[in-house]
């Protein structure tokens, strides 16, 4: 076992549970036990996960793919529930809610990774089409919902895969540079009003600052007012207390400006250092793989990871666009949790099989 990716992934997990419980015990929701179980879970998944050869993504990636399509697909039936403007959640008879999503991404990482390490060799072109015709339909459909965060989430992942499997540079160049050109396109015809309004906001968060720009200004105010030290666990009088935070999102997406507001840059500055730890851990993991296969699957996870800490973490310092899209481990959220640490799982599967024949 890699104990250092185990203890930091659970101590993520502790964390989180934390979180979850700061930002929401002044509400009579009892979110953190929830979370609290999920953690358990994860951590079952984890350890389970990282005990079986993770070669037998080979028979589960097509699978799991045709899957997530199904249940992207779903969504925009009535079993579809919209939450924050897309319809991205699909409920479960005596289950709950998911986002399939989500489980797109893991399902399109094990796609991917096994296409990739069995056609290493393939013209460069061809394999950017094949890669493309695996992720562009699941992208569409989460881009339709509309959830622009988790459609992002597949670019660095993806893009991290394509260069550690040998894409030329000029290929990877070329493709930045029509995403580049995409877009003003994208901003323009492909978003709703309110997504337009939220990209407006983040390059200036003073033009509405009681409409579209309300979030981001609030978030920075909750941040900024945590100095160095943080006003305090569970400290009152806070933007979270009062509700300046939306209430729906303060514990989900806007956990980082509870994270800030109470335990300030020295927080801030532990839990980074922690994710840092974390993802470095995956890299060197990436690095003793003893196949094709491990190496690309622990990149794809290392990458979707590292994008959604700093995509939550940067939109609630005006870095990035508001979108909405949860932080790893540590916002609220079941199915997303049990997901990650089940891609965690293979990484540390890729450990525990790294000297084994291939």
């Amino acid at each position: 076992m890699n104990w250092l990716l185990l203890a930091t992934a659970f101590t993520l997990c502790i964390l989180g549970v934390i979180a979850v419980y700061s930002a929401t015990a002044f509400r009579t929701d009892d979110y953190w036990h929830k979370q609290a179980v999920w953690a358990a879970a994860g951590i079952a998944v984890f350890i389970v996960t990282s005990l079986i050869d993770y070669r037998w993504v080979k028979w589960a990636a097509l699978p799991a793919y045709i899957a997530s399509i199904f249940f992207l697909i779903l969504t925009y039936t009535h079993l579809g529930e919209e939450h924050g403007g897309a319809k991205c959640w699909l409920r479960v008879p005596g289950v709950g809610t998911f986002q399939p999503a989500q489980m797109a991404v893991i399902a399109g990482v094990l796609t991917v990774g096994l296409f990739l390490s069995q056609f290493r060799k393939m013209h460069p072109m061809l394999k950017l089409v094949f890669t493309g015709a695996i992720v562009g339909g699941p992208m569409l459909l989460i881009l339709k919902q509309p959830d622009l965060g988790m459609t992002l989430v597949w670019i660095p992942t993806i893009m991290g895969m394509l260069m550690l499997n040998g894409l030329p540079k000029r290929y990877i160049i070329a493709l930045l540079l029509l995403a580049a050109c995409a877009i003003p396109l994208e901003i323009f015809f492909g978003l709703k009003d309110y997504q337009r309004k939220r990209i407006v906001a983040f390059v200036d968060p003073e033009i509405d600052r009681l409409g579209s720009g309300w979030a981001i200004n609030q978030a920075l105010i909750a941040i900024g007012s945590g100095g160095f030290a943080g006003k305090g666990f569970m400290a009152t009088g806070t933007q979270v207390e009062q509700g300046f935070i939306p209430g729906t999102t303060v514990h989900t997406d806007y956990i980082n400006t509870a994270i800030g507001e109470q335990f300030g840059f020295v927080g801030e500055t532990v839990l980074i250092s922690i994710f840092g730890l974390l993802l470095i851990t995956c890299l060197l993991t990436a690095h003793v793989a003893a196949d094709e296969l491990g190496l690309l699957l622990t990149v794809g996870f290392t990458g979707q990871i590292f994008f959604h800490v700093y995509q939550n973490i940067g939109m609630t310092i005006a870095l990035m666009p508001i979108t909405g899209i949860p932080m790893p481990l540590i916002s609220y959220g079941g199915t997303f949790l049990v997901m990650v640490m089940f891609g965690l799982g293979l990484v540390n599967s890729v450990w525990v099989h790294r000297k084994a024949l291939t």
